[in-house]
Formats: structure tokens, C-alpha cells, sequence
């Protein structure tokens, strides 16, 4: 486990804290000038002397950290490698040392941003430790490789994540969003895990497309976890984005624009979700944009102003949200868990409420499982729409493929109640089933 070198808060310039120094240059090379590396010393209190050396004394403090009293002479490379990448005075495996850890890596990723939602802090965090572990690891296998890594990297979450938000917060909770350049926006949200989010805005945008609709299908889970990876024969260019970090990636999916959000750093933070005026692509009219809001449904319930929660913000024309569940009493519990924590916000006029129930793999409810419906779900249980069970489609998921035909004959009733879709007419039709 890597210890820097690093002063108090209030020690360095203007008082600044120890963790802005960090992220700056968060790690200290054995051939770094003595003068970087020997703060101004402070007079030690009682319990700080913690060992002399021939150079000085190592001062340890409360917080793990160690450092060099200056006006001795300078140390060599070895000597200060010894202090910046040793062994810590606490174990990380016992508690003291993980806590100890951890606030320094919550201190870098907040270094650019004071306000910096908890939730982005925590991603920050878990990186940062998963990063110094797999650097420990690397280590111990071949007996080198890069050591301390974490700060910088939960310093560059962080920053990422709040450059970000900075473009998409709202003026105020209530304020409407415009979404006429997205034609109609239907966000699709899962209430409970693996409900099938991502394959309804498939099927969704399957049948747009087939009736000559332009449809952009927004992808915001992190890339290792998209449910719609496979989903285009190639990847396409990149567009705009709100940080060099964070960009849009635009690819055919047939007649359909897929958008994913993609990004350089290891993860994908809540509130590194583009804002969605990002997602605009350049095509003259948008007839309909299906979000795919593949993060925790739990989380964006309780906060969804800013990340992937965007797209259910109230605005003109109105978004039509649609809750995945499964046909089983699980997956309605956790539902009405979801619909409870998006009540007040609903409430209060900053989110739309859920306009639809689709329940994926089933014909009809089994016996016994719309008993457990909470009063919320159960005001959308008459109206669900069934989209049928697919072997094939279980199995791989979503490729190149079309979607099967009754997955789509199941929802195209509801889109053309919305008014996406013109009237039956079998003979224009097109398909392109079998296309890779």
C-alpha cells in the first residue's frame, strides 16, 4: 500500500489540503527533488515522534501519513522510495488501515469539486481501492509494476464526474425540460435486476424503424455493463461530450441511431451520465428516443436529477416512462419499492410519472403474483403490456439480429396508442430479419 508524503490541511499553500496536492501529483517518484518532497516540519505533540533516521525524524500522524522533518540533509533516491512506498503503520487488512485508506482516496476524488455526490465520491473510492489492489497483486505475481496508483486515479474519477454534472444541473428541481428535439422520449427503467430493460428498447426501436420512424435508442450503462454491446455490426464515430473523459459514440443498429456513453477512465460514475442535450444527434427529425436508464434502479429512484435520472424529468412533450418487471412476486416487490422512492419526486413536479408496465416473458400474470402488487404497482397492473418469452432471445441476448416478431407484435399496440406509429398496412412493410 502506497503512503505519501503529505502534509496536514492547513499546512501547504493558502491552507490547502493535503488530498489537492495529491491529485495534482499524486505520485512521488524516487527521483523527485528533496525539495518537493520536505514540507515545512511542524513542531511534533506528544505521541507524533515516531522513529529517527540519519536524515531526520519521520513524523507519523493520526491519519497514517507519514513525513520528514526539514533542515537536515537531503535524502538520497533510496531513502525517500524507502518512505513514499513502504510498508503502512496499519494493515489494510485491519479496519483502521481500510478507513485510513479510504479517506485519502474520498479526499482526492472531492480534491476538484467540494459538492461532489456521494455517489460518485463512493465510485471514486471502490476504484481507487481496486486499483492499488490489482497494482499489490501485479507486485506480488512478478515482482514489479506500478505501486500507488489509487489517488491518482479516484482524482481523475472525481474530476471527471464533476465536470460533468456541471453541464446538466437544472436551474431549479422544477424546471421543465425541453425535449421537442427528441421527439418522444421514452425513458425505460427496470424495477428489479435483470428485468430486461435493455431488450425492450430494442424491440422498441425495432418496431419504429420497421415503420419508417427515426429512432434513437440511448444507451447510459457503463460499457462493460450494456445490455446493447452487441447490438450493432460496428461502432461508429465519436460525437461531443461533456469532458475529454466522457464521450458519445454513434452507430447504426439497422435504421436505428444507437447512442452509447463511453470514457477513457476504468469506470462510469452516476453523475458521469452526459446531460441529455449531449445525446442530440445531428439527423433532421427525431421521431422517438427510447433511453435505455441501464444504472441501479434503486439509486436513480432516490436521486434523478443528474446522470442517467435525467431523462425522466418532466418537460414538453411529456416523457412516457415505462417499468420493466418480470412475471414474478420478486420482481413486483422491488418494483414497488422503485415507484415509492420516485413518488415524492414526482410529487413535487420534477419527474414524470411511470406511464406504463411492460412485463417481459410472460403471456399473463402467473397465479399468485399480482397479489403482492403494493398500491403504486398496482395502479399499473391492468394496463401492463406481455411481451412473450424468446429461448433464443434469453440465451444470447441482443445482437444484429431483429428482435422476434411477437416481441414486437406485443408492443406495437401501445406505440401506436401513443401515436408513433401510422396505421397497420402488411404490404409496406419491410423486415430485415436475418440481417447481420
Amino acid at each position: 500500500m502506497t503512503r505519501l508524503i503529505a502534509e496536514r490541511p492547513g499546512d501547504g499553500p493558502g491552507g490547502a489540503p493535503p488530498t489537492a496536492q495529491a491529485a495534482a501529483s499524486p505520485e512521488v517518484s524516487p527521483s523527485a527533488s528533496p525539495e518537493q518532497s520536505n514540507p515545512t516540519p511542524d513542531t511534533p505533540t506528544e505521541g507524533e515522534l515516531d522513529r529517527a533516521t540519519p536524515t531526520g525524524v519521520v513524523l507519523t500522524f493520526p491519519d497514517g501519513c507519514q513525513r520528514l522533518t526539514s533542515g537536515d540533509p537531503a535524502l538520497t533516491a533510496p531513502q525517500l522510495s524507502e518512505l513514499v512506498v513502504t510498508r503502512p503503520t496499519t494493515s489494510p487488512a485491519e479496519v483502521e488501515g481500510i478507513d485510513a485508506h479510504e479517506a485519502r482516496l474520498a479526499q482526492a476524488a472531492r480534491g476538484s469539486s467540494s459538492v461532489l455526490p456521494t455517489a460518485d465520491a463512493v465510485a471514486a473510492v471502490e476504484l481507487g481501492m481496486l486499483t492499488d489492489a490489482v497494482d499489490m497483486a501485479t507486485r506480488k505475481a512478478v515482482g514489479a509494476g506500478p505501486v500507488g496508483r489509487g489517488i491518482a486515479v479516484a482524482a481523475k474519477v472525481g474530476q471527471a464526474a464533476a465536470a460533468v454534472q456541471r453541464h446538466g444541473l437544472p436551474p431549479t428541481v422544477a424546471t421543465p425540460v425541453d425535449w421537442s428535439g427528441f421527439g418522444q422520449v421514452i425513458p425505460v427503467l427496470s424495477g428489479s435486476p435483470g428485468a430486461g430493460a435493455s431488450v425492450l428498447c430494442a424491440v422498441i426501436s425495432d418496431v419504429l424503424q420497421l415503420a419508417a420512424r427515426c429512432a434513437l435508442v440511448v444507451d447510459t450503462a457503463d460499457p462493460a455493463r450494456s445490455g446493447l454491446a452487441l447490438a450493432t455490426k460496428s461502432e461508429g464515430p465519436w460525437g461531443p461530450g461533456p469532458h475529454s473523459s466522457v464521450r458519445i459514440r454513434f452507430a447504426w443498429r439497422a435504421q436505428a441511431l444507437l447512442a452509447r456513453v463511453e470514457t477513457s477512465l476504468p469506470v462510469l460514475t452516476p453523475g458521469m451520465v452526459p446531460a441529455p442535450r449531449f445525446w442530440r444527434p445531428a439527423v433532421p427529425e427525431l421521431h422517438a428516443t427510447v433511453v435505455d436508464i441501464g444504472h441501479d434502479a434503486w439509486r436513480v429512484s432516490a436521486h434523478p436529477l443528474i446522470g442517467a435520472g435525467e431523462w425522466l424529468r418532466r418537460g414538453t412533450p411529456a416523457p412516457r416512462p415505462v417499468l420493466v418487471v418480470r412475471p414474478t412476486r420478486p420482481s413486483l416487490i422491488h418494483a414497488e419499492q422503485v415507484l415509492a422512492r420516485l413518488e415524492s419526486w414526482v410529487q413535487i413536479g420534477a419527474v414524470t410519472a411511470l406511464a406504463q408496465l411492460v412485463v417481459m416473458g410472460a403471456k399473463r400474470w402467473p397465479a399468485g403474483v399480482v397479489g403482492v402488487a403494493g398500491r403504486r404497482v398496482a395502479g399499473l397492473v391492468e394496463g401492463a403490456v406481455f411481451v412473450p418469452h424468446d429461448p433464443a432471445l434469453a440465451v444470447g441476448g441482443i445482437t444484429t439480429q431483429v428482435t422476434p416478431a411477437p416481441a414486437q407484435d406485443a408492443v406495437t399496440p401501445l406505440l401506436r396508442s401513443w401515436g408513433l406509429l401510422p396505421a397497420i398496412d402488411a404490404k409496406t412493410k419491410r423486415s430485415w430479419r436475418g440481417r447481420r
